[in-house]
């Protein structure tokens, strides 16, 4: 069970969670750049675009893009990335400020966690993607080392912007 802790300031944790979300969004994306978790074919529809479809959308939305520097960008997935990233930031940035256990490891074990649960776990149970046995290699070395990168940063990022603001706020007071 989670003890908040007498001094938790659930507003910065919020503030802090949200923008370490999305410089670990940002994070994750240029991890997948480097070591791309699916193949050109596995990702014509990624796991967003299928989640969706899954839950109704017509696959002409879901692939919709927006255009930059010549670059069709799947601005739908982007959604669905950063709105999981951002939630994930805030549901670690409370539970990491309440629980010395979730501290250990700076965000690393909470990350795998995530990793397995999710693309081991929930989205092969869901059909979204391949069951984990079928899932190459590469799918688990990239998504289980971005998902590590992922949040670690979120540690960083969450744990010091929360840091600043709650500081901030102890000397307003004083």
């Amino acid at each position: 069970m989670l003890n908040m802790k007498k001094n938790f300031n659930l507003k910065a944790a919020i503030k802090a969670g949200t923008a370490a979300g999305l410089i670990s969004g940002l994070v994750k994306l240029g991890w997948e750049d480097v070591l791309p978790p699916r193949t050109p074919e596995r990702n014509a529809t990624n796991p967003p675009q299928r989640l969706l479809e899954q839950l109704g959308m017509s696959p002409s939305l879901t692939h919709s893009t927006y255009t930059y520097s010549d670059q069709e960008m799947p601005w739908v997935s982007f959604i669905v990335h950063f709105g999981f990233s951002v939630s994930f930031g805030i549901i670690y940035e409370v539970l990491v400020e309440n629980s010395q256990y979730l501290k250990k490891g700076y965000g690393t074990i909470f990350g795998l966690a995530v990793w397995v649960a999710f693309h081991l776990g929930i989205m092969p149970a869901m059909g979204t993607v391949p069951s984990a046995k079928e899932q190459p290699k590469e799918e688990h070395l990239s998504e289980a080392l971005g998902h590590i990168a992922w949040m670690w940063t979120n540690d960083i990022v969450g744990r010091e912007l929360y840091r600043r603001l709650t500081e901030a706020k102890q000397e307003q007071k004083a």
